[in-house]
């Protein structure tokens, strides 16, 4: 083979051996915490799947805090909110979206290793199905106003889930 066919042919099996994040954006990322002596955190974001095939965001990591996990809120009854671990993740349907969002589906930071300060930046690892693991830089805003739905839920103690 010659230098030319070589590098055709390595650059033909790169284009088929793309991952599907090309399917999958992330936008409107934005991280907060409950202010400077807080122990957990959040990120909220919308994924959006170009794709032909639906897809599951089933896992988070970040070096920002001990745990990181994906959770939802559940009304338990009697206006009580409840944050749930969700192990098996979130699915985004094909030519869909699927918004993480306060009151909502998010990505949890427990046991913070540093204050999250406005305008820093904390680098997230999402981990999709078919996509695979897609890095994304969220910058921590801690002034933005969105309505949050009632809850009871005291973010600095240690999570116990069901």
């Amino acid at each position: 083979m010659t230098f030319k066919t070589t590098l055709l042919a390595g650059l033909a099996a790169c284009a088929f051996a793309l991952p599907a994040f090309a399917d999958i954006t992330i936008e409107d990322a934005y991280a907060r915490s409950s202010g400077m002596m807080a122990k957990a955190g959040a990120a909220f974001f919308t994924i959006h799947n170009s794709g032909d095939e639906d897809d599951q965001l089933i896992d988070a990591t970040s070096d920002i805090a001990k745990v990181t996990e994906l959770h939802t809120h559940k009304d338990m009854g009697d206006g009580v909110m409840k944050m749930l671990h969700v192990p098996e993740g979130f699915t985004v349907p094909a030519h869909g979206m699927h918004a993480l969002a306060r009151g909502g589906d998010h990505v949890m930071f427990m046991g913070l290793l540093k204050p999250m300060n406005q305008g820093d930046i904390v680098t997230v690892t999402l981990t999709f199905e078919k996509a695979g693991d897609i890095t994304v830089e969220i910058p921590l805003d801690l002034e933005r106003k969105e309505m949050d739905m009632p809850m009871e839920h005291d973010h600095s103690q240690e999570h116990k889930h069901d």
